[in-house]
């Protein structure tokens, strides 16, 4: 996955001076070395967790893209991926080594610093033990996967992820035009399958113009700012409760991978909207009278738009079956589960067979009836 950064900030074992991690099941740092539980106060107020204006953040994004863009720097910046020291070099100056440890993994420092760093996290609660069990069973209850999928020792790969994710509030006034309908029923003649004469009713449609107008208020739409993933997968995994969502704190990614997002905040906003007119359709179409509407047309307005950036736990297993990659997501908050999954030729066979011997005795049966 692209640009997966650590957490930079060590929270150390008070006992043996390990780097303890987020433990989800004890919801503490703890050492996974001594087992020791870490005094490190965390803080929890959920309140705390603003939103930003998003006019001013695009303006912000806009000018950070540019300077990160120039190419006339005078100077750049690398972090090095061994000992995690950054350092300025002239921008002329190529094939540099780290001036601490002499390593020569060097990463353009701009490339892995988010000019937007993240407002909030929702921290891990379900935990990897938790989480390979539950895949397991997932996987029992696909009956078309191989037989062997749920025997692999595929669940020893799973992951933990911090994804990025966009948060959009808006105030939506949305005027709206349609052509309601309205049913109504006639008398036709015609005849019957014996071919006598008789009446039945016809069902019309009387159209007549229609408007109105839907207020409706957006907390927290969600767009997801990673490329990794499965867009369609997380999807499903949603929603993550944003409404438990805490102050940005590095302790909470400790132990844990952290995505870089890769869909900017423009495009983010983009999405964000579209996915609000969607919703706006839905309403007013609920709105319009009669029994059906059509051309329906809206008009919606935004005010008072603010974003988040947060980032949202995830367990990804990605694993090859044959010659094929395959994707698991679970949501590493509520335990959701989605994922694709080989299909087992000799099970799809069985089933095809299955449905015409099915076939077969339903056609003797209306043959002898």
């Amino acid at each position: 996955m692209a640009d997966e950064v650590s957490a930079l900030q060590k929270h150390a074992c008070p006992a043996c001076g390990a780097q303890a991690e987020w433990n989800p099941a004890r919801q503490k740092l703890v050492c996974p070395f001594c087992g020791t539980e870490s005094p490190y106060v965390i803080d929890r107020d959920i309140g705390k967790v603003g939103e930003r204006g998003l006019e001013d953040g695009l303006r912000t994004a806009a000018v950070a893209e540019r300077e990160r863009s120039e190419p006339n720097k005078i100077e750049r910046k690398v972090q090095c991926q061994s000992c995690r020291a950054i350092m300025i070099y002239d921008a002329s100056r190529v094939g540099q080594n780290c001036e601490f440890c002499g390593s020569p993994a060097l990463v353009a420092y701009d490339d892995i610093k988010s000019p937007i760093r993240p407002e909030g996290v929702l921290p891990f609660k379900v935990d990897r033990s938790r989480v390979r069990d539950d895949i397991r069973q997932w996987w029992r209850g696909k009956w078309l996967a191989p037989g062997r999928l749920a025997q692999a020792a595929l669940v020893d790969t799973v992951k933990s992820l911090y994804i990025p994710y966009w948060t959009f509030d808006a105030r939506a006034q949305c005027p709206w035009d349609a052509e309601a309908g309205y049913y109504y029923y006639v008398n036709v003649d015609g005849r019957d399958s014996k071919g006598n004469r008789a009446v039945r009713q016809e069902r019309r449609v009387r159209w007549e113009r229609a408007s109105g107008v839907v207020d409706h208020t957006f907390d927290d739409e969600l767009v997801p700012g990673t490329t990794g993933v499965d867009i369609n997968l997380l999807r499903q995994v949603e929603p993550f409760p944003t409404q438990e969502i805490v102050p940005y704190d590095t302790a909470f990614l400790s132990g844990h991978v952290v995505e870089q997002y890769q869909v900017a905040l423009t495009e983010a906003a983009g999405d964000s909207e579209a996915q609000m007119r969607a919703t706006l359709e839905q309403l007013c179409a609920r709105q319009v009278p009669g029994d059906t509407h059509r051309n329906l047309v809206i008009h919606p307005v935004f005010s008072g738009k603010t974003f988040k950036h947060v980032l949202v736990p995830i367990w990804l297993l990605v694993y090859m079956f044959g010659p094929r990659n395959f994707q698991v997501v679970v949501n590493g908050y509520t335990g959701r589960i989605a994922g694709r999954y080989p299909y087992s030729p000799w099970k799809i066979a069985l089933l095809i067979l299955l449905a015409i011997i099915a076939l077969i005795f339903f056609v003797v049966a209306n043959e002898s009836s």
